[in-house]
């Protein structure tokens, strides 16, 4: 039974001098923080045996990975299902006691946590994620894939398949700027989940990061 590690990647800090919750909105791209945590990783995953690289369509995403994909003389593949979860928050300020969530007029956009109201529901998340891990999982399999992609649909991939509840406190997210969420499979089969960080932790509540 072959063994595979696909390699769930969160992009690295992203420049955002205003501090606006940029979601899939164009033309945010990686600091120049970013950039150097994406050759940290990159380094970090010069000696393994990366056989496929794929990063959500986003540019900071792309620009993560691109220095993955060079390392390891591959083709750098675009798969949309890895893309920042959607939210009607999109280009305003959302920090508590801040902006956008003083506004009584976006309150009803707060309705059910659960679900959650404001934007792309969980289960949907986890669903387009697992599709691409898999496709990454046949891809590289025997070896190992990288997939770039954000924090939200990566932590939200980690719990579906831990079986826990897919609402959660965003300050608990464990899924830091450039950190892997590594998934390890026997042939069809996860068997283990591991959690790096190549460049430190990071705060899962500072606004564009």
């Amino acid at each position: 039974m072959s063994r595979t590690v696909v390699h769930m990647l969160r992009h690295g800090e992203v420049h955002n001098p205003t501090g606006i919750l940029y979601g899939r909105l164009p033309g945010f791209k990686l600091s120049e923080r970013g950039q150097k945590q994406a050759l940290t990783v990159a380094e970090h995953l010069r000696d393994h045996d990366i056989a496929h690289v794929v990063a959500s369509p986003l540019d900071r995403a792309q620009q993560t990975a691109a220095p993955i994909a060079d390392s390891h003389r591959l083709e750098l593949a675009t798969d949309e299902r890895l893309i920042e979860a959607d939210n009607q928050f999109e280009g305003l300020k959302v920090a508590v006691g801040d902006g956008a969530l003083r506004s009584p007029k976006h309150w009803p956009k707060l309705i059910n946590p659960f679900r959650p109201s404001w934007g792309e529901p969980y289960l949907e998340i986890a669903h387009r994620m697992l599709g691409a891990v898999q496709r990454a999982r046949l891809a590289a399999e025997g070896h190992e894939a990288v997939c770039v992609s954000h924090q939200l649909p990566i932590w939200t991939l980690r719990r579906f398949l831990e079986g826990k509840r897919m609402w959660h406190d965003p300050r608990r997210r464990e899924c830091s700027l450039a950190s892997l969420t590594s998934l390890v499979f026997e042939g069809e089969e996860l068997v283990r989940v591991v959690y790096t960080e190549p460049v430190g932790a990071t705060n899962p509540r500072v606004t564009g990061a």
